[in-house]
């Protein structure tokens, strides 16, 4: 076995997407290739309804797929399909918005106006660009867990883990997706497909990632109880970046840690990027752009 170096470690930084909301970014709109075939990680966590239920009104989507995982509160969507629906605590939605999609997402707190969840985006190769649009909605209960001996517990969103695999199939990335609870003060080896290219996000506890020189810490929330008052402010969310190796080694603190750990298989393709839109050149963007002034961007209704 070998293992993975840390290669960085990124604290989210503030924005305001949609309507109005402010999240936590933990990547995007920037570095790609280090992250491929992963594009953006936001982080929608708040207290104060004001700031999240503006949410993200009609907006398209093309040449992507993104992520949605609800950890409090609820999140109603509706798209250019005629599907409606709701996502609670433990939910995730897979839309793959392939040829293009127009949708909307509308958060609501719990009953004490907490709201939390996270964003990701993951990239479609250049023959799946123009696919069919669809949804995947996975209720909480249909993703499964595993709790080992040491009390290490995953849900397993996306992919293999400990002999269980995730409920989301067919994506292009073929992406693991695994959110990660390590109890405290436990140290616990994962392994990681060698050529997949793997972060960690911690959003509760404190701990360290170890690689072959010395420890790198990380620090968040705790991770034992989700109404403790937060010991570090929310911009030091944590994002570790992992370099090539087979597997990771993390070391939890005295409340353990919880974190996100997302892996997939890089493309590999060039990147044309603007805002909800990302094909593989300008020319392709730019198309996208004119068929949304004249209303052809929808293929499929």
């Amino acid at each position: 076995m070998s293992l993975r170096p840390v290669k960085q470690i990124l604290e989210t930084k503030p924005t305001i997407e949609g309507a109005g909301v402010k999240l936590q970014r933990a990547f995007g709109f920037g570095k790609t290739k280090e992250f491929d075939p992963f594009l953006l990680l936001d982080d929608f966590r708040n207290e104060n309804p004001a700031d999240y239920l503006a949410g993200f009104p009609w907006h398209p989507h093309r040449g992507i797929e993104t992520i949605t995982y609800v950890l409090a509160g609820e999140v109603a969507h509706g798209d250019s399909l005629g599907n409606k629906g709701r996502m609670t605590a433990g939910d995730v939605q897979w839309m793959t918005a392939g040829s293009g999609i127009l949708h909307q997402e509308m958060p609501k707190g719990d009953a004490n106006g907490r709201m939390h969840g996270f964003q990701l985006w993951a990239n479609l190769p250049a023959s799946l660009k123009m696919t069919d649009p669809r949804y995947q909605d996975i209720p909480s209960g249909a993703i499964p867990e595993v709790t080992e001996d040491d009390g290490t517990r995953a849900r397993i969103i996306c992919g293999e883990f400990w002999g269980k695999r995730g409920p989301v199939e067919g994506v292009a990335a073929d992406p693991s997706y695994v959110d990660i609870s390590v109890p405290p003060n436990q140290r616990r080896r994962i392994q990681v497909e060698t050529t997949r290219n793997a972060f960690a996000y911690v959003f509760a506890g404190a701990g360290t990632f170890r690689d072959a020189s010395e420890p790198q810490p990380v620090l968040a929330e705790s991770a034992v109880d989700p109404n403790a008052t937060p010991e570090y402010d929310a911009k030091n969310h944590s994002l570790v970046l992992f370099d090539r190796g087979d597997e990771i080694v993390v070391q939890a603190g005295p409340k353990g840690i919880r974190f996100l750990l997302v892996s997939g298989k890089p493309l590999e393709e060039p990147v044309a990027w603007y805002g909800p839109i990302v094909m593989n050149t300008q020319a392709e963007l730019h198309q996208a752009m004119s068929e949304l002034q004249d209303g052809t961007f929808i293929r499929h209704r």
